[in-house]
């Protein structure tokens, strides 16, 4: 400490001096100095007096300045969990019937709105901001609480459903809650890498709605408890993690860990200082190391604690402060740094040595400190320079391990902390080093860090150094010292304080030091989580507390720096912040420091110290001390009021003092921003002595806060720049925009609303943009029509184009807005068309080319087409014949493409007319175009109509070609037909063969007979229509007839020879030759199909003709069935043994030769039949034939339950004598027994029983090997039951090998009592046996009888039983007692008791007792005494031990309102709300209303209230009410009750006393509201003045409006913040509710603009005198066009001049023209000249101006005229109106601005005739530039002005001369110049002996030496 080279002591600060003469005292914040008052100092600022004469040099960016807000939400998932926690947890407690509550319908509504719509709601709004899972799952629960509230609503039926089938409906449940709980389970696993917590409710929810479906489905007690159990758990870790989403240091003392980094899959052994690191409250870096390799885990503490784990080899890794940006550390010497959200690398370096720790300084810098120095890096500087190295590594850290590294915000101070092992404790050092130095110092701490704070007075922040050590002793201590102190500032003395360290914490030391600068709190955690907070300024202790029991290793700042942030070994992740409205009431009654608390608001603007600082305030300004006072002030939040500005600036100061008022600012500037009176108060004075350049600099440093009257006020000294900037600070959109237009930045404006989300005028805007740019103004309004809230009238946008002439960019800009093709934009279609079409038609043309519009007045645009030349648009656009006739002639210029597909735009009468008109002009030069047309459009027009006219205008050749084109694709028969007949003209028979060949459409016969008519040479085409259509034999006979037999060979040979069969019938038709034909049929063998050749022959009995045919098939190889089939009835006709060839030949077809046989020998159709299998076929043959010894072979043979189905069908006549021989036939000729199967089974399906009896009779008992088959006895007494019962008793007596289980319930199936009872005895079933007595038999004395015969317990239980479903009361409870089973209490019970027979009953109940303990058995008894009134044996009973339900006995007591009774058991278990019931009922109020207040259930209270208000007992019924009221769902129905009985009074006492409740809520206050508006009005406004912010206004609002308190409704109206309804109620109801200065603090705050206009109409009909201050204040928002037009058309605009006049520096248009209108009107010349030369209002048409003023009575408005039209260039109309008024000034002024020299030299002939000669010589000098010389001279010589023009002649020869001179020197310098070049030149030249042209040759290489 006493080295000489020390930068720092602890001893004595370094003392402050200041040098400087001329320097202000810090008493005189602001004044003037200078010895000529040249400097003005503001704070400890001096600035030159000029300097501030321009305040503002730049141009202020949006972008920049007035960044998107950016919108914090609040933690929705906190809103969500809590309704589900509660909701859940209510009715885990209802379902656990905690409290014997028995029914869930008080939870109804809450499962709807809080458990349902309010957690789907959050759900939603999760959604909205990204958070999926969250969305998910509560919007699923929120739906299942919803559905689940919905079940018990009789409203939707639910319930009603399952009344006729009860047991479903919670089978239906079950599967619903097995449902939700794999939802449940599904957020689990989405979980597992979440919380503990949070896994904790979905698995307990999960395991809830398990628990609850097994409770469904088994009816299980057990299951339902541990639903409820599970469902209660939901709540508590609902709570749980919904407090933990709300508690945060601003609203709660306690607050929760921020996440458990453990529950995030973080290992345990991860967590220690050198693996995980925590650089800020955004990041936690852990490097975690596994057997697959090292990864690292980042978690996101502000993004919901995600996770990003990234595989990484580095042995370190840290994290940005802010960004998602890494840095990486491998082997100790590799550095890397990369941004992992653009994946980009920004910086790697290799060190020399390894880095032994690194953290990062600021935002841009990291620190590192290797084994020997110490260095930091700028990682943003954009290169990839190395660290630069700070200093050494001092000695005393040699042996320390680094835990910190800081700076401070300048980079000058650096502190490097290190602990070490020393004499058995650590041991703290810090190596202090200062940049601008080069010096270090070593220190004895353990934490340390730098900060900033205001002093008192100081003119700039105090940099002080906090170090925190525990000393060799165990103090600790804090030490507080000043560095690098600013002149200026009052010097701060070293704070030195004690940090405790308590007895049982010897080994703790400090491990973070952070300070916040903004509060001037230093925060200390110790190694064992104890936190001790101190204040910089005094260095006071503040606050010492243990926020972990688990050690802590490492942590940072938190909140923006102002708390700290830390992480346990068991990783927990904690942060300790200062609560902002606590910290001031704990210092002042905790620590009773009033200073301490003052410097801490004032310094952190701390809520808590108000009182005080406005004690002091006051007391300064009592005692006249203003500098004090202004200091106290600016100190405290609470007191920068409007109110304290004004009482400043109405001090006046004493001579030579500073003004308090400039105190008060100045202190405010050196202490940071003012607020928004203050920012206006200060900018007025400044902006008034025009120190712009001042107020930008505070602007830029945020000294002031931006606002609306702000920038009003700055706009007011015309810097509209300026008051940009501060309007797009203070978000003032309207106010942007309107001066982005004003400075012309038009190109921003679109940005700038699309960035905020604001909609201004747009089409004002564009109207003055379209006078400075039309081509800017068009890109502009095209760019808006994207935007869908610019809301653009797109008609008033055009005409602002098309009306300055502009026709190209209304063009660009129309074609833009009407690309969608709108109807409702058909007439801005016509106009573009229209003014196109007369100023520029090629455009036109290529609008309607591209088919852009098709809404517009076609016929009108037609019109225009034609008469611009344009005959396609014209054709395209007209509807009337007449003038399509007109237009389409000229087909010269009409392209025959686009021609031809005009006709597809005509209807069919337009082209047949069309059509007609081209044939009839030119034929020849149409025909193509026609033929083309008719080609394409032929459907539409039809082809006989395009025949017709073809053959009408005989043009043959058209017709032809015509139908070439569609005869392949129509489908008129009669078009082909004449299609053929064209080609038969035109001698094309090709084309009439390939049309009859291929076409499918044409009429056959016709054709056919044309072509025989047509008798063409070749007769080919006839063969195939002939062939084609059938007409075969035609064909024949005419070949036949005309001798054509070579075209009949060449059909069957080369046409068709499979049409043989025909040709071959028509020549026997004929009567042709045999040889003939089969010399025919030689020619096509193996072509011909036979069964057609054979089926034609044998028609006609000619089958010998083809039998030389068939044996050269067979010959041939052929396997043709046909053949073969012909062969078979050859054979049969023949009777050539038939049966052989069928039974062994397989080639024939047995249903074609079966059906062959069928008449001519049945018994070779069943061989036939029998070989195919054709079942039908020869059961049909046996059946008509009667040979069912046959057909019953066959079917055993086949055993196919199918046939067998058939031919035992009911219908078939021939079943019987089919039956008779399968049984007395085939069955005995049977060994197999599957076909008996089969059989059997084909009886019993086809329901034979009687035959079925026959056939197993025959099978069982006959002898044969199926006699003791179980399953044949079984059938066969089944059989019988159905069929013959009373053959059932010999066959139980004969058979022993049934069933009796199965046998015997069939007889009781069949009411075969008698029969089952015989099996079952016979068996020894005895149970079966007395069940069939009495339940089937139901002989209960048989029963009786059969019991005593065997007398068991089972068989007198089951007697019991019978007994008491016969309602034999007593005999069932004899057998009960006999049999000693009570199994069956519960019916037995139920039954007594509804029989009355509780004496009897009594007597089961104590047999019952003596094995039983069951709650049903004690509470019967109960109820019998009861029944009986034995109330003395119920409380002896009671008394006694029993295990009865008492409760719910007292409730079945008192549905059965035996009260009495239920009162001895209410008051037995202590169930008040019930014993409050029952004494209501006993007439007992007053004990009634004790037990209530004993239950506390408000649905006691209800009922004891209903009941005392019947009753009138007022006192207890409002006792009973003071107590449901502030439960607010009970008060509809409480406040209905009172209003039904007319009890009004009372009702509004009850309100009224319980509005002191503590428990008093928002309900209640709007209860009483409407209350008081029904039945006490007076008292409305009184009511809501005290207590508008608990009522829910909406509600109080309708409740007013219904009862017309008007007053009280616009109040409401104005705290609701409906300024648009308050100010129509004010507007509507104006008698009873107007006053102007509310009103206008009401309707500048409203969003709806219109109301505006109807408030300017309602002052202009009620109060016009109060117009223009309501203007005044409108303005800013206001359309000023309009306002004005509503004047103009009212005629009232001399009453609003004062505000024309107001807002004539806006520029508009609208305005400035209604202003001149108005000056014209009064005459006042000099205003107008004055305004029209006022250029920053210079949008108006000057145009119709100046042409209203030219033919005016006034010269001097005519002057004006004038004035206007030299301004629009318009000087020829211009320099008439001078010359008519004689106007010679003016006019020589306009001659000379037009630059015409037509104009000059008109005005020299002008004044030369009218012998103005002093104009004339004076015109001569105004327009010297633009006269000619000559003309001049002529004029002077024609009219004798010699005189006149010789000074100007002079003027020209001395021009002249002059001229000429220059150009003499020009040419002497020129050639001087040239000569100097030519001697350089031969100077420079190279001698010709060393210039190489003459090629110099070496020696030794010259002629003759080359050898």
């Amino acid at each position: 400490m006493s080295d000489s080279n020390s930068i720092l002591t602890y001893d004595k600060p370094a003392a402050s001096h200041d040098d400087r003469d001329d320097v202000v005292p810090l008493t005189k914040r602001a004044t003037i100095c200078g010895d000529n008052d040249e400097y003005v100092m503001l704070g400890d600022q001096r600035y030159l007096r000029h300097e501030l004469m321009f305040a503002f040099g730049g141009r202020f960016q949006s972008e920049k300045l007035a960044p998107a807000p950016v919108h914090k939400f609040g933690n929705v998932a906190a809103l969500g969990m809590f309704s589900f926690a509660l909701n859940s947890f209510i009715l885990g407690l209802y379902n656990l019937k905690v409290k014997g509550i028995q029914s869930i319908e008080v939870a109804v509504s809450m499962m709807f709105f809080c458990g349902g719509l309010l957690q789907f709601l959050s759900g939603v709004w999760e959604m909205v901001i990204g958070n999926t899972f969250a969305a998910f799952a509560m919007c699923s629960f929120g739906c299942f609480y919803i559905s689940t509230g919905a079940l018990y609503v009789p409203a939707f039926g639910m319930a009603e459903a399952y009344a006729t089938a009860p047991e479903q409906f919670p089978q239906a449940m079950g599967f619903v809650c097995i449902g939700w709980a794999i939802t449940a389970f599904i957020c689990v696993i989405i979980l597992l890498r979440s919380t503990i917590p949070l896994i904790l409710i979905f698995v307990s929810a999960c395991l809830s709605f398990l628990t609850l479906g097994i409770q469904q489905f088994t009816h299980s007690e057990a299951a339902g408890k541990a639903s409820a159990v599970f469902s209660i758990c939901v709540g508590v870790c609902g709570f749980y993690n919904g407090f933990a989403g709300v508690a945060n240091s601003l609203n709660s003392y306690i607050k929760l860990p921020i996440t458990q980094l453990t529950s995030l899959g973080i290992s345990q052994a991860s967590l220690d200082f050198k693996s995980t690191t925590l650089e800020s409250d955004r990041f936690v870096c852990v490097r975690e190391s596994t057997s697959s390799g090292n990864s690292v885990a980042i978690v996101d503490l502000q993004n919901n604690n995600e996770i990003t784990r990234k595989n990484m080899s580095a042995d370190n890794a840290i994290m940005h402060t802010k960004e998602f940006i890494i840095s990486l550390r491998a082997n100790g010497t590799t550095l890397q740094i990369f941004n992992l959200g653009t994946k980009q690398r920004l910086k790697s370096h290799t060190m020399n040595q390894p880095v032994v720790f690194w953290k990062w300084l600021d935002d841009a810098h990291l620190g590192l400190v290797t084994t020997d120095s110490i260095y930091y890096w700028n990682v943003f500087d954009g290169t990839n320079d190395a660290p630069i190295k700070l200093s050494d590594r001092h000695h005393s850290l040699a042996n320390c391990q680094i835990i910190n590294f800081v700076a401070d915000s300048d980079l000058n101070w650096f502190a490097v902390n290190g602990i070490a092992q020393e004499d058995g404790r650590i041991a703290g050092h810090i190596q202090l080093y200062s940049k601008s130095r080069s010096i270090s110092q070593a220190i004895e701490g353990h934490v340390s860090k730098f900060a900033s704070i205001r002093l008192p007075g100081a003119s700039s922040p105090t940099k002080v150094f906090c170090v925190g050590n525990k000393n060799a002793q165990g103090q600790g201590n804090l030490h507080i010292i000043e560095i690098d102190h600013v002149e200026g500032n009052p010097p701060f003395p070293k704070k030195a304080a004690d940090i405790f360290f308590p007895p049982d914490a010897a080994n703790d030391f400090p491990i973070s030091l952070q300070a916040s600068d903004k509060y001037g709190v230093i925060y200390i955690l110790t190694k064992y989580g104890f936190i001790h907070l101190y204040d910089i300024e005094t260095g006071a202790n503040l606050f010492v507390n243990r926020i972990t029991a688990d050690p802590v290793f490492t942590a940072s700042s938190y909140d923006n720096g102002t708390g700290i942030v830390t992480i346990n070994k068991s990783g927990q992740v904690l942060s300790v912040t200062v609560a902002k409205d606590k910290i001031i009431p704990y210092v002042l009654e905790k620590l009773s420091n009033v200073p301490l608390a003052l410097s801490l608001a004032s310094r952190g603007g701390f809520p808590g110290a108000e009182s005080l600082f406005t004690q002091q305030f006051q007391n300064f300004l009592n005692q006249g001390d203003y500098s004090n006072a202004a200091k106290v002030a600016a100190s405290s939040e609470q007191l920068r009021t409007q109110d304290t500005i004004n009482k400043l600036k109405n001090i006046t100061p004493q001579p030579g003092q500073i003004s308090p008022i400039l105190q008060y600012f100045s202190t405010l500037l050196d202490r940071g921003t003012l607020n928004k009176y203050e920012s206006i108060e200060l900018a007025k004075p400044v902006l008034q002595q025009n120190r712009k350049e001042l107020f930008e600099k505070w602007l830029k440093e945020d000294k002031l806060t931006s606002s609306e009257e702000l920038g009003d006020v700055v706009k007011s000294y015309s810097d509209a720049t300026l008051a940009l900037a501060v309007y797009i600070r203070a978000n003032v959109h309207i106010k942007v925009v309107a001066a982005l237009a004003e400075i012309g930045h038009f190109d921003k404006i679109l940005p700038y609303c699309q960035k905020v989300g604001f909609s201004p005028d747009y089409t004002h805007l564009i109207q003055n943009l379209v006078r400075v740019n039309p081509d800017k103004a068009s890109e502009f309004a095209t760019s808006l029509l994207g935007n869908s809230d610019a809301n653009l009238n797109v008609e008033n946008i055009a005409d602002l184009f098309f009306s300055q002439n502009f026709i190209q960019q209304g063009t660009a800009f129309l074609l833009d807005a009407l690309k969608n093709d709108s109807p409702a934009e058909g007439h801005l279609q016509t106009k573009v068309l229209e003014i196109n079409l007369l100023h520029a038609p090629q455009v036109a043309d290529a609008i309607l080319g591209n088919s852009m519009f098709s809404h517009y007045d076609k016929p009108t645009i037609g019109k225009l087409c034609e008469k611009a030349g344009l005959f396609q648009r014209a054709l395209e656009h007209y509807d009337d014949l007449k003038d399509i006739k007109r237009v389409i002639v000229h087909t010269n210029v009409l392209p025959n493409d686009w021609l031809v597909g005009y006709f597809g735009q005509l209807n069919v009468e337009q082209s047949v007319a069309c059509i007609k008109e081209l044939l009839s002009n030119n034929m020849q030069q149409n025909l193509q175009v026609v033929i083309q047309v008719a080609t394409k459009y032929s459907d539409l027009i039809g082809p006989l109509t395009l025949i017709k006219i073809f053959e009408d205008y005989k043009c043959t050749e058209g017709e032809y070609y015509y139908l070439s084109s569609i005869v392949n694709l129509t489908q008129e028969p009669d078009v082909v037909f004449k299609y053929i007949e064209a080609s038969a003209k035109m001698k094309q028979v090709k084309e009439i063969e390939r049309v009859v060949r291929d076409n499918n459409v044409y009429n056959g016969e016709k054709v056919k007979n044309f072509l025989k008519e047509f008798k063409l040479d070749d007769q080919l085409p006839l063969i195939i229509v002939c062939d084609r259509f059938g007409f075969v034999h035609d064909l024949v006979l005419f070949l036949y007839k005309n001798q054509y037999f070579k075209f009949i060979e060449v059909y069957v040979q080369s046409v068709n020879p499979a049409n043989t069969p025909q040709v071959v019938a028509g020549l026997l038709d004929v009567d042709c030759d045999e040889n003939i034909i089969k010399n025919l049929l030689s020619t096509v063998l193996g072509r011909v199909p036979i069964n057609e050749l054979v089926e034609e022959v044998e028609k006609r009995n000619r089958l010998k003709i083809l039998l030389p045919f068939l044996e050269k098939t067979l010959e041939g190889g052929s396997n043709d069935q046909a053949v073969y089939n012909t062969l078979a009835k050859i054979y049969i006709d023949s009777n050539n043994s038939p049966e052989k060839f069928l039974e062994e030949n397989n080639s024939y077809d047995t249903l074609v030769i079966g059906k062959y046989c069928e008449k001519r020998d049945p018994y070779l159709a069943y061989i036939a039949y029998s070989k195919g299998g054709n079942d039908d076929e020869l059961i049909n043959i046996t059946n008509d034939n009667k040979m069912y010894k046959y057909q019953a072979r066959y079917l055993l043979k086949k055993s196919d339950f199918g046939l067998w189905d058939k031919v035992l069908i009911s219908d078939n006549v021939h079943r019987r004598s089919l039956i008779d021989q399968v049984i007395s036939t085939g069955i005995p000729e049977l060994t197999d027994p599957e076909p008996v199967s089969i059989t059997v089974k084909a009886f019993m399906e086809n329901d034979l029983p009687h035959e079925l009896i026959e056939l197993l009779e025959k099978i069982i008992l006959e002898p044969s090997p199926f006699n003791d088959n179980t399953s044949l006895q079984g059938l066969l007494i089944l059989t019988a039951i159905k069929a013959d019962p009373s053959k059932v008793t010999t066959y139980v007596e004969k058979l022993d090998k049934y069933d009796p289980v199965e046998i015997a319930p069939l007889c009781i199936d069949n009411q075969l009592y008698e029969e089952a009872f015989e099996v079952y005895d016979k068996f020894e079933l005895r149970n079966d046996a007395m069940k069939v007595l009495v339940e089937d038999i139901m002989s209960l004395d048989r029963g009786e009888t059969y019991a005593e015969k065997y007398d068991t317990s089972e068989l007198w239980f089951q007697l019991g039983n019978a007994q008491l479903n016969g309602l034999r009361i007593s005999e069932a409870i004899d057998s009960y007692v006999k049999s000693k089973n009570p199994a069956n209490y519960e019916q037995v019970i139920e039954i007594a008791e509804h029989g009355g027979k509780e004496e009897e009953l009594i007597k089961f109940l104590d047999m019952a007792r003596s094995s039983l303990r069951e709650p049903v058995i004690d509470g019967a008894l109960i109820n019998a005494y009861a029944s009986l009134d034995k109330l003395s044996d119920i409380e002896k009973f009671v008394a006694g031990p029993n295990v009865a339900d008492l409760e719910a006995i007292g409730d079945k007591l008192f549905e059965a309102k035996n009260y009495k009774a239920a009162k001895i058991l209410f008051s037995n278990v202590s169930k008040y709300s019930k014993l409050a019931t029952t004494l209501v009922y006993l007439k007992d109020y007053q004990g009634a209303v004790d037990c209530a207040r004993k239950a506390s259930n408000t649905n006691v209270w209800k009922q004891v209230n209903d009941a005392c208000i019947e009753n009138k007992e007022f006192r207890l019924a409002q006792i009973c009410g003071m107590n449901l009221i502030i439960d607010a769902e009970e008060l509809p129905a409480l406040v209905r009750i009172y209003e039904h009985n007319g009890y009004f009074k009372e009702l509004i006492g009850l309100f009224e006393s319980g509005l002191g409740l503590e428990r008093a809520h928002m309900g209640m206050f709007t209860e009483l509201a409407v209350l008081y508006s029904k039945y006490s009005p007076e008292k409305v406004m009184e009511h809501l003045k005290l207590f508008w912010s608990r009522i829910n206004i909406p509600k109080v609002i309708s409740a007013c409006e219904a009862a017309h308190l008007y007053p009280e409704l616009i109040f409401l109206y104005c705290h609701y913040e409906e300024w648009d309804n308050a100010a129509l109620t004010m507007i509507e109801k104006s008698e009873v509710a107007f006053d102007h200065l509310s009103f206008k603090e009401i309707i500048v705050k409203c969003p709806n603009l219109e109301i505006y206009y109807k408030a300017i109409n309602f002052y202009l009909n009620e109060e016009p005198t109060l117009l223009v201050d309501l203007l005044s204040v409108l303005t800013p928002k206001l359309d000023l066009p309009r306002v004005v037009g509503m004047f103009v058309k009212s005629d009232n605009l001399p009453l609003i001049k004062p505000f024309l006049v107001a807002v004539l520096e806006k520029n508009n248009s609208v305005v400035n023209s209604a202003y001149h209108e108005l000056l014209i009107e009064e005459e006042d010349y000099k205003s107008l000249r004055s305004s029209i030369e006022n250029e920053s209002n210079n949008r108006y048409n000057k145009l119709e101006l100046a042409e209203k003023l030219e033919n005016h009575d006034l010269i001097f408005f005519r002057q004006i005229s004038a004035t206007l039209y030299t301004k629009e260039k318009k000087f020829n109309k211009a320099i008439s109106i001078l010359k008519n008024d004689q106007l010679w000034s003016d006019l020589l002024k306009t001659a000379a601005l037009s630059k015409s020299r037509k104009i000059a030299h008109e005005l020299l002939d002008y004044f030369v005739e009218t012998g103005n000669r002093e104009c004339f010589v004076a015109l001569l000098y105004v327009c010297y530039s633009l006269i000619d010389h000559d003309y001049v001279m002529e004029l002077g010589w024609l009219h004798e002005l010699t005189n006149f023009i010789k000074p100007y002649e002079i003027s020209i020869a001395y021009e002249n001369q002059k001229k000429l001179n220059e150009v003499y020197a020009d040419l002497i310098k020129r050639k001087n110049s040239e000569e100097a070049e030519e001697d350089q030149k031969g100077i420079n030249q190279p001698l010709m002996i060393t210039n190489g042209s003459l090629g110099f040759q070496p020696t030794g290489a010259g002629f003759g030496n080359a050898f």
